[in-house]
């Protein structure tokens, strides 16, 4: 099918939760974008919305496969922006599967920006991780705080956020834990606030790992859909360049967040316990102060507005 040409994206990792949500509103400004994913955590429900949209071309493939993507740039590049999404991202699957990680998110992921740089690519903005902050922190997390993590997947992003600084081309988000409306598919390796609401939905307490005074930066879809145009230059002002936290700023604990579950959903019973996470990290909230200052703009919709607009739309959604 012959494609309307218009300023071209490419969204790896586009039926994810963030790359389905970061396409559509890349569609609704008119961005023709190319999208690839395997689906190995992504859905193609995800993409039911914007499938048919003239603007959008999409190939199921792997970014560890160099001639699919060497395709993909000669069809339908220069592309304006390449927002790189697609990843293995579970701490625990990774501590299972460590080679596998490093191929598909530090190798790939290298040669991916590569390609963009030496082939005369827009920008490259790549979904970095609070992952990559191994090493045990009592505050909020800066940039130069990163190092030593504690994962596969965290240092698997961590060595790539640190080639992006280093290469002058590009920006490194550190997404710190990403919630909101979706239709991933659920699994024992989902994030927290996944795994509470698919519980509480049927009636069931949430499942609180460790002792719940592990303390998390949970950013909300919306808000990381719009760092992610921000720092592409496509929104407002020039591309970034560098490694930038993306987070509120304001931690909850696991305990915490439980509790807010249990509150909007009525559930009477205690949450129950389980034994702690291995790889997980205790403390991890951003200090967004250096992205304040590059964007004038932080991430502003907290846990007690993000979680009832969650649930909202994960009935709309259907689950």
């Amino acid at each position: 099918m012959s494609r309307i040409r218009r300023p071209s994206c490419l969204v790896t990792g586009c039926a994810g939760n963030v790359g389905s949500n970061l396409t559509a509103a890349l569609l609704r400004q008119k961005y023709a974008v190319t999208g690839i994913d395997n689906f190995f955590s992504g859905t193609p429900g995800n993409m039911q919305h914007f499938q048919a949209d003239p603007l959008f071309s999409f190939y199921e493939g792997s970014i560890t496969d160099t001639g699919f993507l060497k395709t993909i740039f000669a069809r339908h590049g220069p592309f304006s922006a390449v927002f790189h999404l697609a990843a293995i991202i579970s701490v625990p699957y990774s501590m299972e599967h460590a080679e596998e990680t490093m191929r598909v998110n530090h190798e790939a992921s290298l040669q991916l920006h590569a390609r963009t740089r030496e082939t005369g690519q827009g920008t490259f903005v790549f979904a970095g991780s609070a992952a990559e902050y191994g090493r045990p922190l009592s505050k909020p997390a800066r940039e130069e705080d990163a190092g030593d993590p504690v994962s596969p997947y965290g240092l698997s992003k961590h060595l790539v956020s640190l080639a992006i600084e280093e290469s002058g081309h590009g920006a490194s988000l550190r997404f710190f834990n990403i919630y909101g409306p979706t239709r991933s598919k659920s699994g024992p390796y989902d994030g927290v606030v996944r795994l509470f609401l698919d519980r509480a939905d049927k009636g069931l307490p949430p499942v609180v790992l460790g002792d719940g005074r592990q303390t998390r930066d949970f950013l909300f879809l919306g808000d990381a859909v719009e760092a992610l145009l921000r720092a592409s230059g496509l929104m407002a002002g020039p591309p970034l360049t560098g490694i930038y936290n993306v987070g509120t700023g304001q931690g909850t604990s696991i305990a915490q967040l439980a509790h807010h579950v249990s509150q909007l959903y009525g559930l009477t019973q205690h949450a129950q316990s389980g034994p702690e996470r291995p790889g997980d990290i205790r403390f991890s909230v951003a200090d967004p102060a250096k992205l304040r200052t590059a964007m004038g703009w932080t991430p502003g919709t907290l846990m007690e507005q993000g979680l009832p607009l969650t649930v909202a739309g994960m009935r709309t959604l259907g689950g």
